[in-house]
C-alpha cells in the first residue's frame, strides 16, 4: 500500500465507541496536504490506526445535511 500523510484538522464529533475503545468520529482532515474534507470513519484510542470510511467534500456534505 502507498504512503499517504493525513492531518485533523478538526475534530467535529463522536458518532458511537465500541467495547475496545473505537470510535467513529465525524472529523474534516487534510489528505497528503490536500484541501481538508469532511470524513466519517472508525479511529483507534490515541488516533494510531483507522478503518475504512468516508470522505466527503464540502458540497456533498451539505447535501448529506439536508437529506437527514
Amino acid at each position: 500500500m502507498a504512503d499517504f500523510k493525513y492531518e485533523i484538522v478538526e475534530e467535529l464529533g463522536v458518532l458511537s465507541e465500541n467495547t475496545k475503545g473505537w470510535r467513529k468520529e465525524l472529523n474534516l482532515i487534510s489528505w497528503n496536504g490536500a484541501a481538508p474534507k469532511y470524513d466519517i470513519r472508525d479511529w483507534s484510542p490515541e488516533h494510531e490506526k483507522m478503518g475504512k470510511g468516508v470522505t466527503l467534500s464540502e458540497e456533498e456534505y451539505e447535501s448529506l445535511k439536508k437529506l437527514m
